[in-house]
């Protein structure tokens, strides 16, 4: 298994399960890195989402948390940057890979913020149909304690952080995250860099959704923006771009199939993503599952 395949893998594992729940010794050995995007904006790979980092004289910003048995070292990686206190923690979308640090930040005194629909899924258990899985809630002290309906705008560290909904896409919460001064966008798990994205369907995400959502991020950036993207390196906008026109091409391929009514696995044996599959195929996300995902997401209109 290749490294950023291993990445995946294990953040799948981590939206599947409880934090109390993982293998330790698969959280205890994945590897951290820390990579300075521009201004005062800083990027942190570990297992699970992508955390976006900033710093200066107002305190620590974080876009996503990991998950909680990564807590003690992704704040020892922030604290190589700047040893500042953590001040908030701005949740991108609801799923554990995400949000798991959110227990051990909260308890800490970090203030907790995202969309309505992500407290909302937070405090219920949910049905994950891709996985036939599961998830409980979370506890009180995970929960964000302020949330808004469509933005809001952090005027920090010399920077204006602008928080933006983007409705049903990778989930019903999702968030894209743009620093201003720093001309950096974090997209959540609305992009996945170089595979094919997961989409939870069954929280409110879909293709078209998806997207929209790159649509609204290639508004925003220019030739110079930097990208952190939820999975995956960071990108350019051209790479975005590619993005995009991978979900076109894979939903003008599979929804008129859909329509037509064919089943998942006459649509599978089809071979829609073929053309696709060598570029976008090679994460944790294969190419008959992504096909699954993209037939769920029409089959439920």
């Amino acid at each position: 298994m290749t490294e950023p395949t291993r990445r995946i893998a294990l953040s799948l594992l981590t939206l599947l399960l409880p934090a109390r729940l993982l293998p330790a010794q698969d959280i205890s050995q994945a590897p951290i890195s820390t990579q300075h995007v521009a201004g005062a904006v800083h990027l942190l790979r570990g297992a699970g989402g992508n955390i976006g980092i900033s710093v200066g004289p107002n305190g620590i910003f974080l876009v996503d948390d990991e998950f909680a048995p990564l807590t003690d070292r992704v704040r020892a990686e922030i604290a190589k940057i700047d040893s500042a206190p953590i001040r908030f923690v701005l949740n991108t979308h609801w799923h554990n890979d995400h949000t798991g640090g959110n227990e051990n930040l909260g308890k800490a005194g970090v203030l907790i913020v995202a969309q309505d629909n992500v407290r909302r899924r937070m405090t219920r258990e949910q049905f994950l149909a891709a996985f036939n899985t599961t998830i409980p809630a979370s506890p009180a002290a995970a929960l964000p304690v302020v949330t808004f309906p469509d933005s809001i705008t952090f005027h920090l560290n010399g920077d204006s952080i602008v928080v933006s909904h983007v409705r049903n896409a990778h989930t019903d919460g999702d968030v894209i995250v743009y620093f201003a001064k720093a001309d950096v966008l974090h997209s959540g798990d609305t992009f996945f860099n170089g595979m094919y994205p997961f989409i939870d369907v069954s929280t409110g995400g879909s293709v078209d959704g998806m997207i929209a959502a790159a649509d609204a991020m290639l508004r925003i950036a220019g030739a110079r923006t930097r990208i952190i993207p939820g999975h995956g390196p960071l990108a350019t906008r051209a790479e975005l771009a590619a993005f995009r026109a991978m979900l076109v091409a894979a939903r003008d391929s599979i929804a008129p199939m859909v329509r037509a009514g064919r089943t998942l696995a006459q649509i599978q044996a089809a071979k829609p993503t073929a053309a696709l599959d060598a570029k976008w195929g090679q994460g944790f996300m294969k190419p008959e599952q992504f096909v699954a995902v993209v037939v769920e997401s029409y089959a439920t209109q």
